[in-house]
């Protein structure tokens, strides 16, 4: 059985910023087999526009927080913000022997902007002798945010009138390129033939919640989701939360071979330099 070395531990970057507090755990986030019997009750994301503070500025709140059927042994989520496919900010919390788990970061921005954010919330369930299950999902949000000297500050999170249909289009198109372009940069700097690979941002993990990545069964979905995150979490989440700063890492690509024998995901990591994760999808492992 692993021992944990604090009973909270809170981390939170936003706007180039670190804020943790002192008894910060270094304990990892573990897959293990999902539990059948305990899931969650609630699960969620949130962006909203707050309020406008002068003429180019206005203030963001992002909440993540969910909650499971009954306390287990070790409660954590993650949570990470893009703005316009950039690295805006991270949140975690750690907690034993609880079910809830809340999160609120309130921020101050200029510009039109698209925000995406995705939390991973996980949980882990010890039985005797020594059997650890897991239980698992995401939740995810997206705002725009249009801030025009011609028209009144406005947010939505789906276009409905024809002029959000354009911001949404006009930032959407931007982000998109920018994306492409970089991730294509990556792909072709490690000679990876692209045509053999089904291509997902990690901003879309969350659509294999309840639908399977085609040719896997949603067990065998869950546990690659489960330990991508796990890699994730160590390889990218947990070295740029040590830095104390965020130097606008752009959103990872997933690299879903076609054949379903591996997996790759491609970041910058904290000191922006660009990193491979390899996952076997059948052994599950990270190299």
């Amino acid at each position: 059985m692993r021992v944990l070395y604090t009973a909270t531990a809170f981390f939170t970057i936003i706007a180039l910023t670190l804020m943790i507090n002192s008894n910060k755990s270094t304990e990892i986030m573990k897959y293990f087999p999902i539990d059948e019997e305990i899931q969650f009750s609630e699960a969620s994301t949130s962006l909203s526009l707050l309020q406008q503070l002068s003429n180019d500025r206005y203030q963001i709140r992002w909440i993540s927080s969910s909650k499971t059927t009954v306390p287990v042994y070790l409660r954590q989520d993650i949570s990470l913000l893009y703005m316009d496919g950039k690295l805006k900010g991270i949140k975690g919390l750690w907690k034993e022997n609880e079910q809830d788990i809340y999160l609120q970061a309130d921020f101050e921005e200029t510009d039109s902007s698209h925000f995406q954010t995705i939390s991973f919330h996980h949980g882990e369930v010890h039985y005797p002798n020594d059997v650890i299950k897991s239980v698992q999902t995401m939740s995810h949000n997206n705002l725009y945010v249009i801030d025009s000297p011609y028209s009144p500050l406005e947010a939505f999170h789906t276009a409905e009138s024809q002029l959000e249909k354009n911001w949404q289009e006009t930032l959407n198109h931007a982000t998109s390129q920018q994306l492409n372009f970089r991730w294509k940069e990556w792909i072709d700097r490690l000679k990876i033939d692209s045509q053999k690979y089904d291509l997902v941002p990690l901003t879309s993990l969350y659509v294999y919640n309840k639908k399977p990545i085609q040719g896997l069964s949603q067990e065998e979905t869950d546990r690659v989701v489960g330990q991508l995150w796990e890699g994730l979490y160590r390889e990218y989440i947990l070295p740029i939360s040590d830095t104390n700063r965020i130097s606008q890492q752009i959103i990872p690509i997933i690299l879903i071979d076609k054949n379903r024998e591996h997996l790759y995901v491609l970041f910058n990591d904290q000191r922006d330099e660009l990193k491979l994760l390899k996952q076997n999808i059948k052994a599950a492992d990270q190299t």
